[in-house]
């Protein structure tokens, strides 16, 4: 009995333009995760207080707005030990978008398993969120997840690979 390889092993591969898509805006958010937690490291030893106070001034937002000044009370409370910690968690999840989005952009096997693990983990934390604080950004990127979901799920079930080996055994 002779083993037939998955249809991205043959010669002709058939390029997976979605899976390209989700590994290069998983590389820009990991990026963009990258730049803030460089920005976090660059408050140590300042005032993040008046920086955030600077910030609403700037964007004319009234400081006495109840989430406004929510906010304000808790950036109040960082202290140069926390803003570590919150840089090293946003590194951490930085470094598995670039594992994500690297392994995706290559098209392998693991990162569509490793992607479709991750972001459905993370689901029940996006409604969690929709359901205390809903917000049109927060129902944005729980439906771009559950679409990336739903894709990869499609992508990696067994009938997707026995489908494609049968038409790869039936060409030549």
């Amino acid at each position: 009995m002779m083993h037939t390889p998955a249809p991205r092993a043959i010669g002709k591969h058939k390029h997976q333009r979605g899976l390209v898509l989700i590994g290069a805006l998983k590389l820009l958010k990991g990026t963009l995760f990258v730049a803030l937690g460089f920005g976090l490291l660059r408050m140590l030893h300042h005032d993040v207080y008046m920086l955030a106070l600077w910030v609403v001034e700037v964007l004319r937002m009234d400081p006495d707005r109840q989430a406004v000044s929510k906010l304000l009370e808790k950036v109040s409370l960082l202290s140069d030990h926390r803003l570590k910690q919150m840089a090293a968690i946003i590194f951490a999840y930085a470094s598995l978008d670039f594992i994500e989005g690297t392994g995706l952009v290559l098209e392998k096997k693991w990162a569509e398993y490793f992607t479709l693990v991750l972001t459905t983990a993370f689901l029940p934390v996006e409604a969690i969120k929709l359901a205390r604080h809903p917000n049109p950004w927060i129902v944005l990127l729980t439906l771009v997840n559950v679409a990336v979901v739903v894709y990869l799920a499609w992508l990696v079930r067994p009938l997707h690979h026995d489908a494609g080996e049968l038409l790869e055994r039936t060409d030549g």
